[in-house]
């Protein structure tokens, strides 16, 4: 025997642990199950009645679904109501049971007995599919004129799940939805207008699948001529006086104005005439709702909604706003925050409908919104942190040119109490906001450096980098202040606010000898205009330093145990800066031997960064100070000058070039130009847009432009992709790493007797004057010699098709090109002396003469040995080494001897880069960069050394290895996109080209 429901629910709430909860559930299951098997039908109601308890405990009860079925199909109501309860509760639409239950509700809703057919109604409201909404449409269609409004309404929403399964029905049900609303009954009104609310959200969604029509649909048309007949409706409700019916704390039916609102909403939306209809009952419902209780803050709530989304005058939206700012007076924390996200909401949509040149309402609401400034400030004080972020992102919007300088100390007193996770986004706020609406440069550094004194652990590097760049664009007088204040609050800092120690460190090395000097600054003053209140006007002086004191506090930071290892690694290039600053101040022997020191200090320390840049900078300040250092090798007696100067034994000094090179490698950087930046940014989105993208991008990257200066220090390549430039889809684009603009001319091509071709010489570019980022990712279009595309039966996607005939392959030539085999394989070529070349590939038809590209070769052909087929090429041992010509330009020539390590591995390849200087002076600072395709991955290794001195067959050789695997190989050849980067007699210059003499080689086959 199964137990009643409630003995069921008694030692449910009897059991004291869940495991006993369980226990009692699991038995009482099985005798549910039990009972089902054996169709005890008198316990039928009541085993459903305990599933749906057990249901609402979270325990699984499908087992059951079937029985609720039986249930329906009773005659019975009290069993019936029972069935149709766990129907609605058990089943969901996907369930498959549900098709069994057509039938049954097809009948009930032909009932006499209206609580039966009101059951059937709300089933069909909760659970119909598309299939039973289609079947069961004519019978709620025929409860939708009843006499009886207790079956009206739950026809209404019965109805409304109808049309949102099937749209297509929407049509043949808008006139009988129209004439419903003249009903005098409240809860039909309320039903028909959620139907009607319905219908319009379905509308909406299909014209927006369907943008190419322009015309409204038959329903949104019907409705628009009911306007008139709402804001009748909603008049009277306004008038209506007390009806103990309807009355809710003093409000004539909340919910029915509530819906009449939202409907008044979609039918407003974009249309100018139906707005104007509703304008005065609009304004009725702002001023005359009652704000004392919950449910008029609703209609309020939702009357400005509707304010904001018709197309209604300027007075009714800023009417709407001030409703929004005594919201935010209200001590419910609720209402506070739905007004607070309100605000936001409007103000962003007027912010975009300004951009969008929509006439008129831009800038109301945040106008209106400026009154409210200081209540939205306070709520940044509220303890519930959701109210003090929805406070913080609608005073991102409020900010102007007027009220910048009040709403920023707000902000940088907020970001003192925020938790440290919503920092780095406040900090790039307020970095926005000063970018934009600074009223002068000295404002915007203050701000900057009181930010990185708050919050310098948590901002982000584009934050330190703008900082530094606004320092660097400023006067002289304003770079003192910033090194003066920088240095005050590196003292001050306890060493970890990581940002304001980086910006600190690059300001004081770069403006080092400013701090010698005393400083004041007396502002003019500023008269205050309306209620704004002028700029602080307070005077401000620096006393002047002694090069000691500098370089002591610095050192005294750079001690610390909390000292991150990145701050230390730019104290080191702060201490080789200050040394070049302090060098011609008189009285500071002690404290440039002092920085001589500091700097080598770390020359044997554990972290790489920090022993590089110690011996780096060791040797500039070596260098600078005019002295050559002097090493031995390989334990003999003879001695090299480090810096290639070319001086011998015994020689003390080092040339001008040299010293002039270092020091001006320890000079002050150049301004960065932002405006230039920011063209160049503008000209590769063209280059883009216009030349398609790189069939080896990523796809990322966009042509955004807004022009702030955190975007182009932050992601200066990620803004734009441009094609390579020497014109060269196929390669990594290293556009935004080298630079480069679009692509230029070819020069034309020489040819030479000993067929190989060089590009004629092409005038060297002026070095540009230009500032630091621009020569980092705006460098001048290279100008690559062009050179044809490979002719050895595969298909090059980096370059055009083949337009010349394969070259004749050379009797010395190991790695000349294999030709299309014939028809009738020719017979084994002979080398000069007689001999069968086993490297050589089978003679090619006969073709028209061209110039090969030169190769050397290594093996002397004499030395292979006869009788040695040609396959044995393909399996047999590698040979040793083939050199390619690189590019030779302004003095420095560069080759590749190009071998295969590994025998049984033809895809790797091992490049040994030469370096050869054929002018009168030694090339200083040598720096080579290689890009790849995506289907070739490369290691590089550092140079032998980053001078390379005149060659003249005694000095050492300059070499750099390369490793790549050319996982394409067979299909693709192999290239390599080089950017060469030197000094030649003080000059800078640089190179870039693209070497594909590889594919001539044939270096990929062999």
């Amino acid at each position: 025997m199964s137990l009643k429901l409630r003995d069921l629910i008694r030692q449910v709430r009897a059991c004291k642990t869940a495991a006993e909860e369980r226990a009692v559930i699991a038995k009482e299951s099985a005798m549910i199950r039990t009972a089902i098997r054996e169709e005890q039908e008198h316990y039928r109601h009541r085993n459903v009645a305990k599933l749906l308890f057990m249901h609402m405990l979270g325990y699984p009860t499908h087992f059951g679904q079937l029985e609720c079925m039986k249930l329906v199909a009773s005659p019975h109501f009290p069993e019936k109501r029972i069935g149709y309860l766990g129907m609605m509760l058990l089943l969901s639409e996907q369930a498959d049971v549900l098709m069994l239950a057509t039938n049954s509700l097809k009948n009930d809703l032909n009932s006499d007995n209206r609580f039966i057919a009101g059951l059937a109604l709300c089933a069909i409201g909760n659970l119909a599919t598309a299939d039973m909404s289609r079947d069961l449409a004519p019978e709620v269609d025929k409860h939708l004129s009843s006499s009886k409004p207790y079956l009206r309404k739950k026809a209404c929403l019965a109805m409304a799940r109808c049309l949102t399964k099937c749209s297509d029905m929407v049509e043949d049900f808008v006139d009988r939805v129209v004439g419903l609303l003249n009903d005098r009954s409240h809860g039909v009104l309320i039903t028909v207008v959620q139907l009607m609310t319905r219908v319009l959200v379905m509308d909406g969604r299909g014209e927006d699948a369907d943008e190419d029509n322009d015309e409204e649909s038959p329903c949104r048309v019907a409705f628009l001529r009911l306007v008139p007949s709402l804001v009748k409706l909603l008049r009277n409700l306004l008038s209506m006086g007390y009806s103990p019916d309807h009355d809710v704390g003093g409000i004539s039916d909340p919910f029915l104005q509530v819906q009449i609102l939202t409907l008044l909403r979609l039918l407003g939306a974009g249309d100018v005439k139906a707005s104007e209809e509703m304008n005065d009952v609009l304004a009725q419902v702002a001023t005359n709702t009652e704000t004392s209780k919950n449910a008029g803050n609703a209609i309020l709530y939702e009357c400005v909604q509707t304010i904001m989304a018709v197309e209604s005058d300027d007075g009714l939206r800023v009417l709407a706003v001030n409703i929004l700012g005594r919201f935010l007076l209200n001590r419910d924390n609720n209402i506070r925050y739905v007004a607070l996200n309100t605000l936001a909401r409007c103000v962003a949509d007027g912010e975009r409908e300004g951009e969008e040149g929509v006439d008129g309402e831009g800038n109301t609401a945040a106008s209106a919104l400026q009154r409210h400034r200081t209540t939205v400030v306070e709520c940044l004080k509220d303890p519930d942190i959701s109210i003090r972020q929805r406070a913080l992102e609608l005073i991102y919007h409020l900010v102007n040119s007027d009220n910048v300088a009040a709403l920023t100390a707000e902000l940088l007193n907020y970001l003192v109490l925020c938790p440290r996770e919503h920092r780095p986004d406040i900090c790039t706020r307020v970095l926005r906001v000063a970018e934009a609406h600074s009223p002068d440069d000295r404002w915007r550094v203050d701000t900057l450096i009181t930010m990185l004194t708050i919050a310098g652990r948590e901002c982000a590097p584009a934050v330190q980098s703008s900082t530094v760049v606004y320092v660097s664009r400023s006067s002289e007088d304003l770079r003192a202040y910033s090194t003066h204040k920088l240095l005050k609050a590196m003292r001050d800092d306890d060493g970890s606010q990581r940002g304001l120690l980086n910006v600190g460190m690059w300001c004081v090395g770069e403006y080092g000898d400013l701090l010698l000097k005393d400083y004041h600054y007396d502002p003019p003053p500023v008269e205050s205009s309306g209620d704004e209140a002028a700029v602080a006007s307070e005077s401000v002086s620096f006393g002047g330093l002694e090069p000691a004191e500098v370089v002591s506090i610095v050192e005294e930071v750079m001690n610390r145990h909390t000292c991150p290892l990145e701050v230390k690694a730019r104290a080191l290039t702060c201490f080789a800066k200050l040394r070049e600053r302090f060098a011609d101040k008189p009285s500071s022997e002690a404290t440039l031997e002092n920085l001589s020191k500091l700097v080598r200090k770390h020359e044997g320390s554990q972290e790489l960064e920090l022993q590089l840049r110690s011996c780096e900078y060791g040797a500039l300040i070596d260098a600078m100070r005019g002295v050559a250092v002097k090493r031995g090798e390989n334990g003999k007696d003879g001695e090299e000058d480090i810096f290639g100067g070319g001086g011998g034994v015994g020689e003390s000094g080092v040339s001008a070039t040299v010293v002039s090179a270092a020091k001006e490698a320890l000079a002050r950087m150049p301004v960065v130009d932002v405006k230039l930046l920011q063209r160049k940014r503008e000209e590769r989105s063209g280059a883009m847009t216009q030349g398609g993208m790189d069939p080896f991008d990523d796809g990322g990257g966009g042509g955004g432009d807004d022009g702030g200066l955190a975007d182009v220090v932050a992601a200066p390549a990620a803004a734009a992709a441009p094609v390579s430039g020497g014109g060269e889809p196929g390669l990594l684009d290293l556009d935004d790493i080298f630079g480069g603009g679009g692509a230029a001319p070819a020069p034309a091509l020489v040819a030479k007797q000993n067929g190989s071709s060089t590009a004629a010489a092409a005038p060297a570019k002026a070095q540009s004057d230009v500032d630091l980022l621009s020569d980092i990712f705006s460098a001048p279009p290279v100008i690559t010699p062009a050179i044809p595309a490979p002719a050895g039966g595969g298909f090059d996607i980096f370059g055009q098709p083949p337009v010349q005939p394969m070259p004749p392959v050379s009797t010395n030539d190991l790695f000349a090109p294999t030709p299309v085999a014939a028809a009738v394989a020719p017979p084994a070529p002979m080398s000069a002396a007689g001999i069968i070349d086993p490297f050589a590939a089978p003679s090619p038809a006969p073709i028209a003469q061209q110039q090969p590209q030169q190769v050397t070769n290594n093996i002397p052909a004499a030395t292979t040995p006869a009788g040695a087929s040609t396959a044995a090429s393909v399996g047999g041992p590698s040979p040793s080494e083939t050199t390619v010509q690189g590019f030779s330009y302004g003095g420095l020539t560069v080759t590749f001897t190009c071998t295969k390590p590994d025998t049984w591995n033809k895809q790797n390849s091992l490049l040994v880069a030469k370096f050869a200087n054929t002018t009168d002076a030694p090339l200083y600072g040598l720096h080579l960069q290689v890009a790849v395709p995506r289907y070739v991955t490369m290691e590089m290794k550092p140079p032998t050394s980053t001078t390379v001195p005149v060659t003249s067959g005694r000095g050492r050789e300059v070499t750099q290895t390369i490793s790549v695997t050319n996982t394409q190989l067979g299909n693709k050849n192999l290239m390599l996109k080089l950017k060469a980067s030197f000094t030649s007699k003080g000059a800078k210059v640089e190179h870039m080209t693209i070497a594909r003499d590889f594919q001539w080689a044939n270096f990929d086959e062999y």
